[in-house]
């Protein structure tokens, strides 16, 4: 028996379970609403499945958009896979819950980040931690190059 409980282990396991219900969810019924995802993995983790351009391309990091069209949504307990549109080619992916740095839905300013461990199992303390609003600002940029990102701000409810 441990000396000690592993809470980052165990909030871990519990927040990629809730990414496991939520596509779980959107796998049978579809987005509902604006729902929407930007969803940051690890390109080189052993498990991740991408098209060899697609490696290239993003060798350490890539994060995916699930709006408005996507396929083949299937969901498993270890991970899911998914086709998406990448340049009007139709790619499917398969991004293990493990390989989830970020996980970010902007239309309820929604949003979680994975702190990394080293092998030795220590979380890396050089994270920063960022607010709700800044995070989605930084997964739009990711994802969309440049585009120009807006402030949710106009859109909140008095």
């Amino acid at each position: 028996m441990s000396d000690s409980i592993d809470y980052g282990n165990l909030m871990h396991r519990a927040m990629r379970g809730l990414i496991q219900n939520v596509l779980t969810r959107v796998a049978k019924d579809g987005l509902p609403g604006k729902h929407h995802f930007f969803i940051t993995f690890d390109t080189m983790h052993p498990d991740v499945e991408i098209a060899d351009w697609l490696s290239d391309r993003y060798p350490g990091e890539m994060t995916v958009v699930m709006q408005e069209w996507f396929a083949d949504l299937h969901v498993s307990d270890d991970g899911f896979s998914v086709t998406l549109s990448f340049g009007d080619a139709p790619e499917t992916i398969y991004i293990p819950y493990d390989s989830i740095k970020t996980f970010v839905d902007p239309s309820v300013e929604f949003g979680l980040r994975f702190e990394t461990q080293d092998d030795s199992g220590e979380i890396d303390d050089d994270i920063p931690e960022a607010p709700m609003e800044e995070m989605v600002e930084e997964q739009t940029k990711s994802a969309r190059g440049d585009a120009e990102v807006v402030s949710l701000d106009q859109f909140r409810k008095s």
